[in-house]
């Protein structure tokens, strides 16, 4: 009973949310916006930055398939009614410490290295994002590095990926 009433007040008070409702103050809709703008920052959000979209929002915030999908349609919808980062940098700034605010650049970064390439487009919204998140400079770059890093490494799991399954199969690749 003790826990009924704990999860009553925490819900009055915003402390839960629930895993599939994503309301206007909810800073996982401000992110996904964020993440949404950055994979259509050249007009379009392709096949390949869709699909890290979901699995950023589906692993961060730990939520289903059909939890995520919902999530990126309203934070569609929030990003092309935007009329400026500051909107959901702010919501994010309240919510999140110090910590969350460098893995929303992370996050950002990991979007834009979804294509592996980045446009000075790409790389002025980060740098305008993170300075509105009061993310440093140096953390901005360490964490692009990071990012960037980690990409080369995933190429070299799939190359030699591709190598072991031709060796298998008697294909050269």
């Amino acid at each position: 009973m003790f826990q009924a009433f704990k999860d009553f007040v925490s819900e009055l008070t915003g402390g839960h949310k629930d895993p599939s409702r994503f309301e206007e103050g909810d800073y996982r809709l401000a992110a996904a916006a964020l993440l949404v703008h950055v994979g259509m920052i050249d007009g379009t959000l392709s096949d390949v930055e869709r699909a890290k979209l979901h699995t950023i929002v589906k692993r961060c915030f730990q939520l289903d398939d059909a939890a995520a999908e919902a999530l990126i349609v309203q934070a569609t919808a929030a990003e092309q009614e935007a009329v400026d980062l500051y909107h959901f940098t702010s919501l994010l700034n309240r919510s999140l410490d110090e910590e969350g605010r460098r893995r929303m650049v992370e996050m950002m970064w990991q979007m834009v290295y979804a294509d592996h390439q980045v446009t000075e487009f790409e790389d002025n919204l980060i740098w305008r994002a993170a300075d509105l998140l009061g993310v440093s400079s140096r953390e901005r770059i360490e964490l692009r590095r990071r990012v960037a890093g980690g990409q080369e490494i995933d190429r070299e799991i799939n190359r030699e990926i591709g190598r072991t399954r031709g060796s298998q199969t008697g294909e050269e690749t």
